[in-house]
């Protein structure tokens, strides 16, 4: 299973004000283990950024000068994505800002392109409904160090959440090995039903000493063998 944890950094809150996309980071997961595989760009928005939005990433003009443009990296960037599932905290504001990007360079919307789009923030509320399920607060929430998190960067917020996910989700991966043990269980039945046993009956002597047995059970017992009312009752 391959999970992508995405993040951006903007311009501004409302792309259609025109904003763009600053930083795009993508983070790979493999069946919930992190891959070492990542896909990290900062980007040339041609414009200036918000002054909120510049005290909450610090990227400046002049820094994003000669960084490539959203269309010079696309082709990698949906390369990378594809047929995965996407990961994004507060997806609505990310999927906005780069179904944006790709209207731009008439491309389809981003959906198009991976298998489905999780929503973090969404599943922090259903888990922690009426508590602050922002990304600082999640980490908090689930031990996982955040110090180095002084300015908004997407690596850095994208490495965060996988792990938060992980922590989010860490049933989830129990229930699949239950899943997986179930699975082999049921297989290793089907497997016996292919055997065709010999059948050896016991001798005259062995039915003797068993019933040796069965009287001496009976004799201890007071006469309440339950081998021999099963036998009986067959």
């Amino acid at each position: 299973m391959r999970q992508i944890i995405l993040d951006t950094e903007t311009t501004g809150l409302d792309y259609k004000l025109g904003h763009r996309i600053v930083e795009l980071a993508a983070v790979e997961l493999s069946n919930r283990q992190f891959t070492g595989n990542n896909f990290h760009y900062y980007l040339n928005p041609q414009r200036e950024s918000d002054e909120g939005a510049l005290q909450v990433h610090g990227l400046t003009t002049e820094f994003l000068r000669d960084k490539p443009k959203f269309h010079e990296i696309v082709k990698d960037f949906l390369n990378f994505i594809q047929d995965a599932e996407l990961i994004i905290h507060n997806a609505p504001f990310d999927v906005g800002f780069l179904n944006s990007e790709l209207s731009l360079i008439h491309l389809p919307t981003l959906d198009t392109h991976c298998s489905m789009i999780t929503d973090t923030l969404k599943l922090a509320k259903e888990l922690h409904p009426g508590k602050r399920n922002n990304l600082d607060a999640l980490c908090e929430r689930y031990a996982i160090d955040n110090s180095k998190r002084t300015l908004h960067g997407a690596l850095l917020d994208a490495e965060l959440l996988a792990e938060v996910y992980l922590a989010m989700t860490r049933g989830q991966n129990s229930l699949m090995m239950e899943f997986e043990s179930v699975e082999v269980t049921e297989f290793s039945v089907k497997s016996i039903t292919h055997f065709n046993p010999k059948i050896i009956f016991a001798s005259e002597d062995e039915c003797l000493q068993h019933e040796q047995v069965l009287n001496a059970i009976d004799k201890a017992g007071g006469g309440s063998c339950i081998w021999r009312k099963r036998i009986e009752q067959d």
